[in-house]
């Protein structure tokens, strides 16, 4: 077995996988999993900067990822960065922060490379369950964009969409440098709009109707499927494999888009990076689930990071 580490940052969260893996057998056992929000793609759809006290947040982050990387003794260290430093000006200082930290270089991936890593570290397990139909339509929720890709036992049709739950509400549902407490009708509206367009978008390249089965990927998704198992504390093995219906998923959504931001922080399950994009990202779930006819989705806590560790022990 390889003993490796796989880091994903994203817009909103920078996550560290650390794992033994074999290639031969299919094994992968964890050693240490974690996550930070460190919302990295703060305010970068409107300056397409990344902010410096963003920088500082994820860098703090690397230090203490880089310190139990090195108490765990892995062999090799993928990095990979997707939304946010895919867009900012400033990506250079990003890296260079990186590089000082972790000794590797940050590979900020495309859309399509972020998905499929996705589909592999979602799927893996789901292949041989006789009660999964094929294909899988995995989709996962981050905070700058949204992956959509449809396959078997290897990926067939691939998109990255530019909607997620940062940047759903820093386009929708900021007022005079405030978040609205709760959305407005108007609000909500257009959020609806926007993603009902990049739907639009991701299915030009990805038939989203002839998914079998629907797997969810992420913060937004995971929070979901918590809240709907009525979860008192976040519990990632109650909620890995979960299967949340629709009709679950849209009295949720509903619930989080009319709550206040003190009636969304006090769910028991809730983050506090989360509070404020939660509804964001439950909407976007819902659209999906809606324009794909899914009547339920089957939640993964093994995503992006399980495909990156996958890709290096390959």
């Amino acid at each position: 077995m390889k003993r490796v580490a796989a880091v994903d940052c994203g817009t909103n969260s920078i996550r560290l996988l650390v794992a033994d893996v074999d290639p031969a057998t299919g094994e992968l056992k964890e050693l240490d999993r974690r996550m930070q929000i460190v919302r990295l793609g703060q305010d970068v759809d409107r300056t397409g900067r990344l902010a410096p006290e963003a920088l500082e947040r994820t860098f703090a982050a690397c230090r203490e990822y880089a310190a139990v990387i090195k108490g765990l003794g892995a062999e090799r260290v993928r990095f990979v960065a997707t939304s946010a430093s895919r867009d900012a000006e400033n990506r250079a200082d990003f890296v260079r922060g990186v590089v000082d930290i972790l000794g590797v270089e940050p590979e900020v991936i495309t859309g399509d490379q972020e998905a499929e890593f996705s589909f592999n570290g979602a799927t893996k397990e789901l292949t041989g369950r006789p009660d999964l139909a094929r294909p899988f339509l995995v989709v996962d929720i981050g905070g700058g964009s949204t992956e959509f890709v449809l396959g078997d036992d290897s990926v067939w049709a691939a998109r990255s969409v530019d909607v997620g739950c940062v940047r759903m509400t820093e386009r929708h549902l900021v007022h005079k440098g405030e978040i609205s407490d709760p959305p407005t009708a108007a609000q909500i509206a257009a959020m609806k709009a926007d993603i009902a367009k990049a739907l639009d978008h991701a299915e030009e390249a990805v038939p989203l109707a002839e998914a079998a089965t629907l797997v969810g990927l992420a913060g937004s998704v995971t929070t979901v499927a918590a809240i709907a198992l009525g979860l008192t504390h976040y519990d990632s093995e109650a909620i890995h494999h979960s299967r949340i219906p629709l009709a679950k998923v849209r009295e949720i959504t509903d619930r989080l888009l009319t709550a206040t931001h003190a009636e969304r922080a006090a769910i028991p399950v809730m983050h506090p990076g989360r509070v404020d994009v939660i509804g964001a990202g439950a909407l976007v779930l819902l659209a999906i689930m809606e324009r794909t006819g899914a009547e339920e989705v089957v939640v993964s806590e093994h995503d992006i990071l399980d495909g990156i560790a996958w890709s290096i022990a390959g």
